[in-house]
């Protein structure tokens, strides 16, 4: 009887895994759940996680005006990847381009370029580039080393035949790079400060979404009805624990950065700490809307899993946003990590201002203004 004991045991198989899978699909948001997060962050992984620099935008800073420059200017606007955002007269105006993010690099030419060429000399050319984002960088550093090469066989091959095999111009370009804001082009001078505003983010809208599923799931919810204390009190003192954790969690991941790996602190740890203020309040309206909408702990942690990813990609802290398509551009501004990540940076490796980042701290005040709002609202009508 074998026969028959595989038989049972395949048929109840096949009845509990029948009734497994009626459970998870038999409700249309689960369906939904399980099958949009996959979409969403195929779509994600393909357009904003990438490295590719497929255009940049620099500014040109030509003391030579020659035609040996202007060759040199149209092999690199010739590849389709740069295009010349601006040109200055000034290394003022070349170091305020890059402080604005007007442009990725800025391509010093000087003005002995013509005459050290002609005389079989390397004539350096000066590039200068943001190194905030250490990839985009060094990518960038090498699609112009590629073509200072092109442009140095050219330039070689005309000489040498126009010498009758002489040796005149024999020597060519020298590219020259200075890394401004991250002198060694090392990763983590990039991802470290983005992590205390992005693992900070993890922790407190995890914590903010299971708070009031939490108090459905223990069956304390209903208690909550008798107690004299109104919804909105009630949702900013379940506010107030998570936004100091993400305020602790910060100060041990910049602690890390600053003495463990040694990226020194260039901006003020008081600007620092007003700016991740704004951002906890915005992340804790977030995951509070979140909780306020999850009936129990397993769907309020689902869905924070579900949104994080998006986030964290969309926020700029591996890929810059401008290296993304447009709509993508236009989805990261409604991202709160997109502008925490951005004032990190900016005020730790930088050492800007508050007046500096006023861009990214208007926009946490909008999400705060709107997230915490819509959390006491929907905690009220859940109440009610």
């Amino acid at each position: 009887m074998p026969t028959d004991a595989i038989r049972r045991f395949l048929r109840a198989l096949m009845f509990m895994s029948g009734k497994e899978l009626l459970a998870i699909l038999k409700d249309p948001s689960s369906r939904v759940i399980l099958m949009m997060p996959v979409l969403v962050q195929s779509m994600l992984f393909g357009y904003a996680a990438t490295f590719d620099l497929t255009h940049a935008s620099y500014a040109l800073f030509d003391q030579s005006h020659s035609a040996a420059s202007a060759g040199l200017i149209a092999k690199i606007e010739g590849n389709g990847i740069f295009r010349r955002a601006l040109s200055v007269q000034r290394e003022a105006d070349a170091a305020a381009a890059i402080e604005r993010e007007q442009v990725l690099f800025v391509l010093r030419i000087g003005p002995r370029f013509e005459p050290q060429l002609q005389a079989g000399e390397y004539a350096p050319v000066q590039l200068i580039v943001d190194a905030r984002n250490s990839n985009t960088a060094g990518t960038a550093a090498s699609y112009v080393g590629a073509v200072v090469e092109a442009f140095n066989a050219d330039w070689r091959a005309r000489h040498s035949n126009s010498s009758g095999g002489g040796n005149a111009g024999a020597a060519g370009l020298r590219v020259e790079t200075r890394a401004w804001y991250n002198p060694n082009l090392e990763t983590r001078w990039n991802l470290l400060p983005g992590l205390i505003a992005t693992l900070s983010m993890l922790q407190t809208l995890l914590l903010s979404a299971l708070s009031v599923a939490r108090e459905r799931e223990q069956g304390t919810f209903d208690q909550l009805l008798v107690t004299p204390l109104s919804p909105t009190l009630i949702m900013l003192g379940k506010a107030l624990a998570p936004i100091l954790i993400g305020l602790a969690q910060a100060t041990l991941v910049l602690l890390v950065a600053r003495f463990w790996f040694g990226v020194p602190l260039a901006g003020s740890a008081l600007t620092l700490y007003a700016g991740l203020l704004l951002f906890t309040f915005a992340s804790v309206g977030l995951g509070l809307s979140i909780s306020a909408l999850s009936n129990n702990m397993q769907q309020a942690m689902l869905y924070t899993f579900v949104l994080l990813m998006p986030l964290v990609l969309l926020s700029g802290l591996t890929t810059p946003v401008r290296n993304m398509p447009p709509f993508m551009q236009w989805l990261t501004l409604l991202n709160p990590l997109r502008y925490a990540v951005d004032l990190v940076q900016r005020v730790y490796l930088e050492g800007v201002g508050l007046a500096a980042v006023a861009g990214n701290i208007w926009p946490l005040i909008l999400i705060t203004c709107v997230t915490l709002p819509l959390a006491a609202w929907l905690f009220r009508n859940r109440l009610l």
